[in-house]
C-alpha cells in the first residue's frame, strides 16, 4: 500500500508523528510537505523532535492569501499525485493544507482520508470550518476523534466510510511526554517552577487581526496579574507592535513574558506544568485536558466540546471580565474523562487503510 501524506502547519505534524510510525513499519509513505508553515521555529524543529522523516516532497508554498495560498497548494499536490499514483491520500485537520490535498485527491479520483474528520464549530467566518467541511464532503474514509464528529457527519447525511478510531493528537502525547521530560529544558532557562505561571497562545485572526480584541485579550491578561509565560505567534507578534504604536505605550503588561514560538516537547513541558492556560488553540484545548490542566479557551466556541462539557475548559471571548471570571471561578477536582479514545488511534488508522483496500 502507497500513502501520499499531505501535511503543513505545526498542528498536522504532532497528528501525523504516530500514524506515519505505524505506517512505515508495513507500507510505503511519501510525505509532502506544503511549507504552509516554513521556519525553524515553526515547522523544522517539529520533524527533527517528532522524529518525522525528512519529506519526500516539500512544495515551500510559503504564507499568502488564503485563495492564493490553496491554489498554489493545489496545483503542486495534484503534480505529485500524477507522479507517485497513491492507493490513498492522507489528510489531517482543517488547513489549507488539507482542503488542497483533498480536493487535488478527488479531482484525480485518488480515495481520500481524513484524520480529524467531523469537527464542527458552527461558525462560519473561520476558514478552517469550510476547510474541514469541503474535506469532509471529499473524503472516502472519515477518521473521527469523538462520538461528537461521528454524530456531526451523521447530521450532514455522512455515515458511509465514517470511523470513531480516538485522536492521534493524544496518542502523540502519550507517546513524546516522557522524551519531553528527559530532555526539555524550558522550565530551566525560563526559571520556572511547576504551578507558578499561566501559560498563553494566541494566533486566530478574529483575535489577532482586530485591533480591539487583540486589546482586550492583553487587557484581561494585565488584571489577572500572575505571570504569563506567552510564546507569541509572528502574526501576533506584528499586530502587538502596531497596536502599541497606536496605544503609544506598549501593549503587553509586566506580568506577561513574551517568548519566540518553541518546540513540540518544551511546548508539552510549559502545558504539563502551567496552572492554568489560555489559548484559543484547538490542540493546546486538548493537550490541557489531557495534561489535567485548566484551561480558558479566547474564543466565543469550540469544536472540542466534550473539554467544556467535562468542566476543565471555559469559554471566554466578549470582554476582558468574562476572562477574568473564567479564570478565577473554582475549578474542577475529579479528573478530566477518557474522552479520546485509548492511545491506539494511529494503529486503527493504518488497519483501517490497508483493510479498505
Amino acid at each position: 500500500m502507497k500513502v501520499v501524506t499531505i501535511v503543513g502547519a505545526r498542528p498536522q505534524f504532532i497528528k501525523a508523528a504516530p500514524v506515519s510510525h505505524f505506517l512505515r513499519q508495513a507500507h510505503r509513505e511519501v510525505l509532502v510537505h506544503t511549507g504552509q508553515h516554513y521556519d525553524d521555529a515553526m515547522s523544522a524543529v517539529f520533524f527533527r523532535e517528532l522524529a518525522i522523516p525528512e519529506p519526500d516532497y516539500n512544495l515551500g508554498i510559503g504564507s499568502g492569501p488564503h485563495g492564493a495560498q490553496t491554489g498554489q497548494m493545489l496545483s503542486a499536490v495534484e503534480e505529485v499525485l500524477l507522479a507517485e499514483k497513491p492507493d490513498w491520500a492522507l489528510v489531517y485537520g482543517d488547513t489549507n493544507s488539507t482542503l488542497a490535498g483533498a480536493l487535488a485527491a478527488c479531482k484525480l479520483r485518488v480515495p481520500i482520508a481524513h484524520v480529524e474528520a467531523g469537527l464542527r464549530s458552527f461558525n462560519r467566518e473561520m476558514p478552517e470550518e469550510h476547510n474541514r467541511v469541503l474535506t469532509d464532503h471529499c473524503a472516502d474514509l472519515l477518521f473521527c476523534p469523538t462520538q461528537t464528529a461521528v454524530d456531526n457527519l451523521a447530521n450532514e447525511g455522512i455515515r458511509q466510510g465514517v470511523q470513531l478510531v480516538g485522536d492521534t493528537m493524544f496518542d502523540a502525547v502519550r507517546q513524546f511526554r516522557e522524551l519531553a521530560r528527559e530532555r526539555s529544558r524550558i522550565l530551566e532557562s525560563l526559571g520556572l517552577s511547576p504551578d507558578s505561571y499561566l501559560l498563553a497562545t494566541v494566533h486566530r485572526p478574529y483575535n489577532t487581526d482586530a485591533p480591539e480584541q487583540l486589546g482586550i485579550i492583553l487587557q484581561a491578561f494585565a488584571e489577572i496579574g500572575e505571570p504569563i509565560v506567552f510564546p507569541v505567534h509572528p502574526r501576533t507578534q506584528r499586530n502587538i507592535a502596531k497596536l502599541s504604536e497606536t496605544l503609544h505605550r506598549p501593549a503587553v503588561a509586566r506580568n506577561v513574558r513574551m517568548i519566540e514560538p518553541v518546540g513540540y516537547l518544551d511546548m508539552l513541558m510549559l502545558e504539563g506544568n502551567a496552572r492554568l492556560i489560555l489559548t484559543d488553540s484547538g490542540g493546546m484545548q486538548k493537550e490541557a485536558f489531557w495534561l489535567s490542566v485548566p484551561c480558558v479557551t479566547l474564543r466565543p466556541e469550540t469544536e472540542w466540546v466534550e473539554t467544556v462539557e467535562s468542566g476543565w475548559n471555559r469559554l471566554a471571548w466578549d470582554g476582558v471580565e468574562s476572562i477574568l471570571e473564567a479564570v478565577r471561578r473554582p475549578w474542577p477536582v475529579e479528573p478530566p474523562p477518557p474522552n479520546f479514545g485509548d492511545g491506539q488511534a494511529s494503529r486503527r488508522i493504518v488497519d483501517a487503510l490497508a483493510s479498505a483496500l
